[in-house]
């Protein structure tokens, strides 16, 4: 017997009534759970996984922290070269967010290794600096995952700094291949599952999608 049998004799006000007394035991057992979560603490939030949406989740969660009148840091360090929207429109609130454009493009288009690992030494920096800043709510450390991937900078530092991040701020890190180590210090790790994706149709990024 299907669900939708089983109460085919019930009327509508019946059904609604049930639906009612179904919601009001879910909303008291939900707010009963809600009620032990006491903690606020600052993040270490991380996007990896080979789908689409990293950054874009990211950016997301920056631009809501910007809405709550919270300043945020972002350091870019791959896209550097890339005109984003996302950039375009947080460069009109430079009272609440500072962009760091510090990567050169993908490794292999600079086809340099030490001048990859010269930019991300020099991205990394500038990110401890803005971690410390206790004016930012805030810091995305935007593709932090593909300079670690490459061992560009030593996973044991950078998971040092994390750690030992002010308690109050948020830190979010994105790109593919996420260090083990990485993940097992976050508080919250999102893997970004690829189904389908057009660039396998032949179809090229496009504004307002990839950037």
């Amino acid at each position: 017997m299907t669900k939708k049998d089983k109460f085919a004799h019930l009327s509508e006000a019946e059904l609604d009534d049930r639906h009612a007394d179904k919601m009001r035991k879910k909303k008291a057992a939900r707010d009963k759970i809600i009620a032990t979560k006491t903690i606020e603490k600052g993040l270490l939030i991380v996007h990896t996984g080979k789908g689409k949406g990293k950054s874009t989740a990211a950016f997301g969660m920056v631009f809501r922290t910007m809405g709550h009148g919270e300043k945020v840091a972002v350091v870019q360090f791959v896209k550097g070269k890339w005109d984003t929207g996302e950039r375009t429109i947080l460069e009109r609130f430079p009272d609440l967010v500072t962009i760091n454009k510090m990567g050169e493009g993908f490794t292999w288009e600079t086809q340099d290794r030490q001048r990859d690992i010269a930019a991300a030494r020099a991205a990394w920096e500038l990110a401890k600096d803005h971690i410390q800043n206790p004016d930012y709510k805030m810091v995305l450390l935007d593709e932090l995952n593909i300079v670690l991937r490459y061992d560009y900078l030593p996973i044991e530092e950078i998971v040092e700094t994390l750690r030992n991040k002010p308690e109050d701020t948020h830190v979010i890190v994105t790109g593919r291949n996420a260090k083990d180590e990485l993940i097992e210090i976050a508080d919250l790790v999102t893997e970004m599952t690829q189904i389908k994706h057009p660039f396998r149709s032949g179809v090229k990024a496009q504004a307002g999608i990839e950037f």
